[in-house]
């Protein structure tokens, strides 16, 4: 396998910097280990650390990593962002990944105290909260004071701000997306997107009908470990319609959609018109709830 790593040449360690996630386990049963050695790459902490020893080959290369800049959000991703901020207490450890709503969300948060990080990945919008000490990891259990995350994906400004930062913790996604650890914090508030949810609280995650999008990532990991989590609160979080004026909430999913998070496992959904709990309703209370939000 080829892996992208910085190199603490003093110490005889490599760093995998802005990705672990499944790379490790890569390496583990890998024959032949063949290491980009970049000095762009940020040396990271926690599993990202690997001995020397592990690669066969190493190839140097300076070529800078893809970077990812987000707009300011607009109006509805705005409104968004306020109605999860309601949602989320004092104290709570936060999961949730890039884009417009996740920022919306993060730039709501200036007057909260005491947030933790555990999530799949991060990206810039947490660093003012941390410099501004709202995210201090103070009231986790697990990774008191860390922010931990497996993947990172943002500006040169956020690769900066991890590089030999000990506050961050990259672990491998077989810790980080584990229901049970991630429900040892308390008050997990977990936040997700989706492409569809229909009336009995299906949500569809992953693709439109039978045309994919994506995969369907950490979603449910981190439905259940919020679900689980003291005080935690699993949310969906996204705008009521499509650019094209389509309703995100139909009264079945398209034909060939396939179910990344089942009816039994939502919690709140929030849009720019509100948050409503979906959790233990019956199938007419949910459709009920959908037409007064």
């Amino acid at each position: 396998m080829v892996l992208q790593i910085t190199f603490r040449y003093e110490r005889g360690y490599v760093s995998l910097g802005t990705s672990v996630d499944a790379t490790l386990a890569a390496i583990e049963i890998a024959e032949t280990v063949i290491a980009v050695v970049n000095p762009n790459v940020p040396y990271t902490f926690g599993d990202s650390i690997i001995s020397a020893d592990k690669i066969a080959i190493f190839v140097e290369d300076d070529t800078p990593l893809e970077t990812v800049h987000f707009e300011k959000p607009d109006a509805i991703e705005s409104a968004i962002g306020r109605n999860c901020a309601a949602l989320i207490e004092d104290g709570a450890t936060l999961q949730m990944g890039i884009g417009a709503i996740p920022n919306a969300v993060l730039s709501e948060l200036g007057s909260h105290q005491n947030l933790g990080i555990h999530t799949e990945m991060f990206a810039d919008g947490v660093i003012p909260l941390v410099e501004k000490g709202v995210i201090n990891g103070a009231n986790k259990v697990i990774d008191g004071g860390k922010m931990v995350a497996t993947f990172l994906l943002g500006s040169k400004g956020l690769y900066d701000y991890t590089h030999q930062n000990d506050r961050v913790l990259m672990m491998d996604v077989r810790y980080t997306n584990d229901p049970f650890v991630i429900s040892r914090n308390p008050k997990v508030t977990a936040i997700n997107s989706a492409l569809q949810v229909d009336l009995t609280g299906q949500i569809c995650a992953d693709s439109l009908g039978s045309k994919f999008y994506s995969g369907v990532g950490g979603q449910i990991d981190f439905f259940y470990g919020a679900s689980r989590s003291r005080g935690g609160k699993a949310i969906i979080a996204m705008p009521s319609v499509t650019n094209k004026g389509i309703s995100k909430i139909a009264p079945v999913l398209l034909p060939g959609a396939g179910v990344v998070t089942t009816r039994a496992h939502a919690h709140w959904l929030v849009t720019e018109y509100g948050a409503v709990n979906l959790y233990g309703r019956s199938l007419q209370e949910r459709a009920f709830l959908f037409s007064t939000h």
